[in-house]
């Protein structure tokens, strides 16, 4: 990839804060937070290839979502434990370029594969009878390859176009990562051209899962709505409390951060919000899946005696 502006070798990470004692506070706090993280990810995904009674195209998309999670972690997390006790802020722009590419290639995929999972979770409520059939193992592969491959096509066209802007103001990143907002502040020139491009990406990325998953749950409404008895339609609904619960946290945050106009940005306040999504939200999930789910907690008891 060529450099629009040549003077640009490296980018320094501003982070958090420059307080020795809050580094290290920080430091403790995103260790114990990625080491949960692996654990909880790396767990479910064994589970769920353990245990036959998992094998369901429900916990494959789980599986999936940890694998994901997992990758999507170890983008961040390295770097800012580095950031937080070494002295050396700096990130080359080969690196740079390098994290941008897999966050929002992964971030992509995870907007592109919660909407697979709301379409796996109409299915299972609408055409109870025939979901096995219908979500085939086959068709849930084809979702899975898909969302990867658009989030990664998206990812290229955004990161390409990024790293051609010229950064003429300095080479300070405000942030504990190479992400959008805080590159967009160092650059100069073409902005609104580069704007209509991000909003364009955005609507095929967040917008459009957003809405094929607010089109299922309407469904899903539809058909819970139609059983008579109570205890089944909580039943019914219980099937994807988790997935909404993901999709309400997730969604939220990224478009806090990327759907606001340009000079609404408030770096302090975002680097909070990006924390969330890129280092917590992995941690969560798979409680989320796991905590009230009765297969899961009988696949580990096994797992363990």
């Amino acid at each position: 990839m060529e450099r629009s502006n040549h003077t640009v070798t490296e980018f320094i990470l501003v982070g958090f804060t420059t307080d020795p004692v809050m580094q290290l506070v920080l430091f403790v706090v995103f260790l114990s937070v990625y080491s949960l993280t692996l654990v909880a990810n790396a767990t479910l995904m064994v589970l769920i290839c353990n245990d036959s009674r998992l094998h369901t195209p429900m916990y494959f998309f789980i599986g999936n979502l940890s694998f994901l999670d997992l990758w999507y972690s170890s983008v961040y997390t390295p770097k800012i434990l580095v950031t937080c006790i070494s002295e050396d802020k700096s990130i080359s722009f080969a690196g740079c370029v390098c994290q941008f590419f897999f966050s929002a290639g992964l971030a992509y995929s995870e907007c592109y594969l919660l909407a697979a999972m709301a379409y796996d979770r109409y299915m299972a409520i609408s055409k109870p009878l025939l979901y096995s059939q219908a979500m085939s193992l086959k068709l849930c592969a084809f979702l899975v390859a898909s969302s990867y491959l658009g989030g990664f096509i998206n990812s290229s066209i955004i990161t390409k176009t990024t790293f051609a802007l010229n950064f003429c103001s300095g080479n300070v990143i405000d942030d504990f990562f190479c992400d959008l907002p805080p590159l967009v502040k160092l650059a100069c020139g073409r902005k609104d051209g580069y704007q209509t491009i991000l909003y364009f990406l955005l609507a095929s990325n967040v917008i459009t899962p957003t809405v094929l998953i607010l089109s299922s749950y309407l469904f899903i409404i539809a058909t819970i709505m139609k059983i008579r008895s109570t205890q089944g339609r909580l039943k019914a609904f219980s099937t994807c409390s988790s997935h909404l619960v993901s999709v309400t946290l997730y969604y939220g945050s990224i478009l806090y951060i990327y759907s606001r106009p340009r000079s609404s940005y408030s770096l302090d306040r975002d680097k909070i919000v990006s924390t969330f999504y890129t280092v917590v939200f992995p941690m969560l999930n798979p409680m989320i899946y796991s905590l009230r789910n009765k297969d899961v907690k009988e696949a580990l008891n096994k797992l363990i005696k």
